[in-house]
């Protein structure tokens, strides 16, 4: 199975799933399974970025889209956290039957409630993470709070849950209001850690240490500082990451860990490798001085952990318009404060653009904005723009290039 492969399977009910397996290329140190938060996917930011930072550490994540969410078959108003905790259930048999079973469990919003009531059915598992996890699964209904009345009186409601309209049943609320995730947590006999930000204005931190305290040891607990429920800071995902890869070191059996490092390039050269066999994500190292990384929008199949292609040939010609200009005030004795680059891409129709000698199809369009701060006379201002179409990137670009290709011995 190569890594970020798709596939469905069957859940809870019966309904096929959606899945996603992104695992390393070399040695694997253990299976994770990853549980997304209340009405979202498999996809949403967090999930992603864990999963692609958990990967470069060796450690394999299976993340899946709950009953009628996602690309999962199945209606969500037929659903419960019952019916979740068996789909998360469904999904560590699954990947027992073609891998093994998860030994980390890892929980965010609602999905960490589910993995410390799955825990117990999953033997295998030894170490459990939850992020910005409500001690009790009856804390989803704040979601719905107004609505409540009317689905006590008529059976259901058409809520909206992240700008989404989706229907809660009563059966949903009478399921959450019956989970006794108190003793779940004090029975866990598996290690735990427990991520939660102070400030989350969703989940509040005194459920962390609800949880916290309903646990025995080993257990640990993960101020997350600032961040937002959702992590949508990609540095806040990533930490998270780093710091369940290093915890789980402990308890999982193999610690070792066949990790990629980052290219090393000789002068005037690039050099570009996977950040892990399969992924979107890529190591660039330039000229054995400086390592960036590359990435595409989790939309685009990425993981959104660094820039697109695209976007480091813009940030490219910028960084080469604005040293041009720099180099030019100085020159010139110009007063040039602070020069600031803007740069957009978009495909645009030939009859857009009369003098391009392209005739048919689209064309590639870079649409580029000087911002020039200090006391500078308009005679000033003009040429610096015109120095600024002579950077050596522009020229590149805008000129006749060879690029030959050939495989390496």
């Amino acid at each position: 199975m190569s890594t970020g492969e798709k596939f469905m399977f069957p859940g809870s009910t019966g309904v096929q799933l959606a899945a996603r397996l992104d695992r390393p290329s070399g040695k694997i140190r253990a299976f994770a399974l990853f549980a997304h938060c209340f009405a979202c996917s498999k996809d949403i930011f967090a999930a992603a970025r864990i999963a692609a930072r958990l990967v470069e550490q060796g450690i394999a994540v299976l993340r899946f889209d709950f009953t009628g969410l996602g690309h999962s078959e199945g209606e969500f108003a037929n659903t419960n956290f019952s019916s979740n905790v068996g789909d998360l259930v469904a999904a560590a048999d699954h990947l027992r039957s073609i891998h093994q079973a998860p030994a980390i469990l890892i929980g965010h919003s609602l999905g960490g409630a589910a993995v410390l009531a799955a825990a117990a059915r999953i033997p295998e598992a030894v170490a459990v993470a939850t992020i910005a996890a409500p001690f009790d699964p009856a804390h989803a209904s704040h979601n719905f709070s107004e609505s409540i009345a009317e689905i006590e009186a008529k059976g259901e409601a058409e809520v909206k849950l992240g700008g989404r309209p989706f229907v809660i049943r009563k059966q949903f609320l009478d399921d959450i209001n019956t989970q006794n995730q108190a003793e779940r947590i004090a029975h866990l006999r598996k290690a735990l850690i427990v991520f939660h930000a102070p400030l989350d204005q969703f989940v509040g931190i005194e459920n962390a240490s609800l949880i916290f305290l309903a646990a025995k040891h080993p257990r640990s607990v993960v101020s997350l500082d600032d961040a937002d429920h959702l992590l949508t800071r990609r540095a806040d995902a990533r930490y998270v990451a780093d710091v369940i890869g290093a915890w789980a070191g402990r308890y999982i059996e193999d610690g070792e860990a066949e990790e990629y490092t980052a290219p090393v390039a000789q002068p005037d050269t690039v050099v570009v490798a996977e950040a892990a066999a399969g992924s979107m994500a890529q190591l660039i190292n330039v000229g054995g001085r400086v390592s960036l990384r590359a990435d595409e929008p989790v939309e685009e199949g990425g993981a959104d952990t660094g820039p697109t292609p695209h976007e480091l040939v813009l940030s490219g010609l910028g960084a080469c318009t604005s040293m041009t200009m720099r180099l030019y005030a100085d020159h010139k004795k110009i007063p040039l404060k602070r020069g600031r680059v803007t740069l957009t891409r978009r495909k645009i129709t030939p009859a857009e653009c009369p003098d391009c000698t392209t005739k048919e199809g689209e064309i590639e369009r870079i649409e580029r904005t000087i911002s020039l701060e200090g006391d500078l006379t308009q005679d000033q201002r003009d040429g610096l723009l015109r120095i600024a179409e002579k950077c050596p990137v522009h020229r590149t670009l805008t000129g006749e290039i060879s690029i030959v290709t050939k495989l390496a011995d």
